[in-house]
């Protein structure tokens, strides 16, 4: 019997620090935490789903409230945001590569590009609000603009649950962008394990492509 745990012992041993002992190898442990993900991520799409089709039943009912609420968003800011975004899933996908050939150097250079194009989205984001706030373009009672169309209130409930909502998942990013980083400066990553930065990586695409759908459904309704 001490022969047998001494054997387990000294094969766990063996195993790579990134290695957890209930899987048969590497390949399977990698397989579920990126099937893990995936599921993840189907709640996300569900749970925005929800809200667009919310948008679509109060945008069949109120078209005109839709029409002018548009008219006081800022299209250039959202097609600057809609723009870093973009790029900001270039440079995560370039992380990943990195991390794929051992490349540390890489692996940081676009994880910090990345972040940086994450607080940059939320900077135009707090002067967009801010804008609102001030004209008073409020959901709901606190609608004050001293223009009214009815049912407009009801397009800037949608318009500050859905951005808040997008916001909150780009800070959540940050986060999870900045712990990956600090782990590559201390060399976790390379060509057999990045397991943690393809996933964050997974779930920093789907937050960029849910914004690809809110900025033409919020900014450009026609």
């Amino acid at each position: 019997m001490a022969q047998a745990v001494d054997e387990l012992k000294h094969k766990h041993d063996e195993h790579p620090w990134f290695f957890h002992h209930h899987f048969t190898d590497v390949d399977q442990q990698f397989d579920t935490a990126k099937l893990g993900m995936w599921t993840f991520l189907a709640t996300e799409i569900l749970m925005f789903g929800g809200l667009f089709v919310g948008y679509a039943i109060m945008f069949s009912m109120h078209p005109e409230a839709f029409h002018a609420g548009h008219h006081h968003l800022n299209v250039n800011l959202g097609v600057i945001n809609t723009a870093v975004l973009i790029f900001s899933s270039l440079t995560m996908a370039l992380a990943v590569r990195a991390a794929q050939t051992s490349n540390k150097r890489g692996i940081i250079i676009n994880l910090l590009i990345t972040i940086a194009c994450a607080f940059g989205f939320l900077v135009v984001k707090y002067f967009e609000y801010s804008h609102k706030i001030h004209e008073g373009l409020l959901p709901g009672v606190y609608y004050s603009f001293h223009e009214y169309v009815p049912h407009i209130e009801m397009y800037f409930a949608l318009y500050f649950m859905m951005t808040g909502l997008h916001g909150i998942h780009v800070t959540v990013g940050i986060g999870l962008l900045i712990w990956i980083l600090l782990n590559a400066l201390k060399g976790k990553y390379n060509s057999a394990y990045y397991t943690q930065v393809e996933l964050v990586g997974l779930y920093w695409h789907l937050v960029d492509l849910i914004w690809i759908y809110l900025f033409p459904l919020l900014y450009l309704v026609s």
